[in-house]
């Protein structure tokens, strides 16, 4: 059952917000003994951990293509129509994220550019546990295909009968990725990381996971690949007034919860009287839904905050900095300009987070733990680097000659100083 806090003190904040946590000295243990087998023994490894831990014997790891075929095959229309529309909107959302090449002449002769440059190789890791996400392979493998990364590959666990679910594969298929290989947990993030004789290396790894999933990333993050973000359990905002629809935010909240017993669902709400009318709904609510398990032990680490003043709601929020957030105020434009810390916003009683988690075009993948304080989602940006290139004329160089050698002798660094100077003594 979610607490309830009356008007709380700035002080007490920081309890309030606090994130489900668990025994990470524990995880990391056991995620630092896979990443070390998977690393020396490679596909032997990753063999044995998927016997002993998914319970699945593989003689191969990647999916073949007609694996994809009667996956896809399996799919139901109405489902691939679901999926094609999704697409469709990310992709056109993700499309107008690229900027181009910016060239600027900074004095005459000097001339500054900087260029987008797709990273080579990216790894993408599709959970397959408690729910298969077929739509976090559009929200990675679009943006990447849209950069213009020229490897891409997947991993994701299979089933005991060695099987990946249809949905996964033929989304896959749809955004274009050829290499997916039947891998979960810990042991994908490191076979991507290091390459084994199956599964290539890759540059940068993305994709939410469970807390071994995210440990590993963690892990690999700071000795061989890069990764999009540090992530931890799905988490949502609601900010609500007597504008909102009680039933309406109760199901925002519930759908939340429903990603799994560590998720976090929070209410803020200017008055006991909203806070009522919206517990009363997720009670009715709750027991219907087929996850009723994992929303109960989300709620419990969940609260209800009453702030009667709009301003306090607002600072609140960004203090709590959301993966979602939801304003479902009166005037929620003029309240999402003074939001600067959340991953995603949703604004209005019609803006519901099943829309941003699935079709309207925004991406999915996005900071959680208060990392939305410093963090982007998942973009275009994300699977690319930024390169710059300048090119100077003698002219040019000659301009900026003396402010070039002042702060490199000043410095101390006399080659630097020399490295302008041999040039203009040969340019009479």
């Amino acid at each position: 059952m979610m607490k309830t806090y009356f008007n709380p003190m700035p002080s007490e904040w920081k309890t309030i917000c606090e994130r489900a946590t668990s025994d990470a000295g524990d995880i990391r243990r056991k995620v630092t003994g896979i990443l070390s087998s998977v690393r020396i023994k490679g596909d032997y490894a990753l063999k044995e951990i998927s016997m002993s831990v998914d319970g699945v014997d593989l003689d191969s790891f990647e999916v073949t293509g007609d694996e994809i075929r009667e996956a896809s095959a399996a799919v139901p229309e109405r489902l691939k129509r679901a999926i094609g529309i999704a697409a469709e909107n990310i992709r056109k959302f993700h499309e107008a994220q690229k900027c181009g090449e910016i060239v600027v002449e900074t004095v005459p002769g000097v001339r500054c550019i900087q260029r987008e440059v797709p990273i080579g190789r990216v790894g993408l890791y599709i959970p397959g546990g408690t729910a298969p996400l077929f739509s976090t392979v559009l929200m990675l493998a679009i943006p990447a295909k849209v950069a213009g990364c020229p490897m891409v590959e997947l991993c994701t666990p299979c089933g005991k009968d060695g099987r990946v679910n249809d949905a996964v594969l033929y989304a896959a298929s749809l955004c274009g990725v050829r290499k997916i290989y039947k891998i979960g947990g810990a042991q994908a993030i490191a076979a991507m990381a290091y390459g084994t004789e199956s599964v290539p290396k890759v540059d940068k790894i993305f994709g939410p996971g469970n807390r071994y999933v995210m440990e590993a990333k963690r892990l690999v993050s700071m000795e061989s690949v890069s990764i999009d973000m540090l992530a931890g359990p799905s988490e949502v905002m609601v900010l609500a007034d007597g504008t909102s629809i009680p039933e309406y935010v109760a199901a925002d909240l519930l759908s939340q919860a429903e990603h799994g017993r560590d998720s976090q669902v929070m209410l803020v709400c200017d008055s006991a009287e909203v806070a009522e009318k919206v517990g009363a709904c997720i009670e009715n609510g709750k027991a219907a839904l087929k996850r009723s398990d994992a929303v109960s032990g989300a709620l419990d680490n969940s609260r209800i905050v009453v702030l009667p003043e709009r301003g306090e709601m607002l600072n609140f929020a960004n203090f709590y900095a959301p993966e979602h957030l939801i304003l479902a105020l009166a005037d929620p434009y003029g309240a999402a300009e003074r939001i600067t810390c959340a991953g995603s916003v949703f604004l209005g009683n019609y803006s519901c987070e099943s829309a941003g988690d699935y079709a309207s075009g925004t991406n999915h993948t996005l900071p959680t733990s208060g990392w939305a304080r410093s963090f982007s989602g998942v973009n275009v940006d994300s699977f690319c680097r930024k390169m710059t290139v300048q090119d100077l004329t003698v002219d040019g160089l000659r301009s900026l000659s003396d402010t070039i050698i002042a702060m490199a002798e000043a410095e101390g660094l006399d080659a630097h100083a020399n490295a302008v100077r041999v040039r203009l003594a040969g340019k009479k």
